[in-house]
């Protein structure tokens, strides 16, 4: 091998591990949004709608053997244009409701741009596969450039995840010729998963009309912060600061 070969395939492994990183790069902003949304609702809220996430890059065959299937040109521009799920995250929720409403708070930050949503829980798959899709442009900044890279984000509860999951290994392991009576049996829990998650979104529906209506400790709550786990007295002046300036705000009304 010659220098000049060397010098070249170098240079390709730097620019192939440039753009697989631009993808690593946009999964970490969105995990570090996602971080953010569930330390705000542990501190703010009741509960934490996010259960878990799950991000994966794809490999570099992958990419290849899918932009092959695709007929598009092995050059990065085809590969960004013609491959969209380069980088995933997964988004695990306890109910349906949480789905939509992480998906809004996505919607709703401004340096994401939403380029697809494919909404597979009001029109499920015929297999019977569930999940809320969203593909998002996301801003990374390299040290010489600004990058808007794809990210296919998909929203799911415990049981959605659980069905999937045992999907893919079952199509695995036959190599895609799965047997007649499984795929039916696939589609009756698929069904049976699906009954669960309406059951759980009715009881999450009571549970939250039961804890509206409990007010016990709410004083000392209210006077409590507790960060990091550390635990914050509110200064009496700030609450006495805080009530005037809502007395202040009802008498400009």
């Amino acid at each position: 091998m010659t220098s000049n070969q060397v010098e070249q395939i170098k240079r390709m492994k730097n620019e192939f591990t440039r753009f697989m990183l631009m993808y690593k790069f946009a999964l970490n902003e969105l995990e570090t949004k996602i971080e953010i949304l569930k330390e705000e609702f542990h501190f703010l809220h009741d509960y934490n709608p996010i259960e878990h996430t799950k991000s994966r890059l794809k490999s570099p065959e992958s990419i290849i053997n899918k932009l092959y299937r695709k007929g598009g040109d092995i050059t990065f521009h085809s590969i960004k244009s013609n491959i969209k799920d380069i980088a995933g995250l997964r988004i695990t929720c306890s109910f349906i409701s949480d789905i939509y409403r992480i998906s809004d708070m996505l919607k709703n930050q401004r340096d994401l741009k939403v380029l697809e949503v494919k909404d597979y829980i009001k029109n499920p798959k015929p297999n019977g596969y569930r999940s809320l899709h969203l593909l998002v442009e996301v801003p990374v900044f390299m040290s010489d450039r600004e990058e808007h890279v794809c990210v296919e984000i998909q929203i799911r509860t415990i049981a959605m995840d659980f069905w999937a999951s045992l999907e893919h290994k079952i199509y695995y392991k036959y190599n895609q010729s799965v047997p007649t009576n499984l795929l039916r049996e696939l589609k009756e829990a698929a069904d049976s998963a699906t009954a669960l998650d309406q059951k759980m979104e009715s009881l999450h529906r009571e549970i939250a009309v039961v804890k509206e209506e409990q007010v016990d400790n709410i004083e000392e709550n209210l006077t409590q912060l507790i960060i990091n786990n550390q635990k914050f007295s509110i200064p009496e002046s700030l609450l006495s600061l805080m009530g005037n300036d809502q007395n202040d705000s009802k008498n400009i009304k």
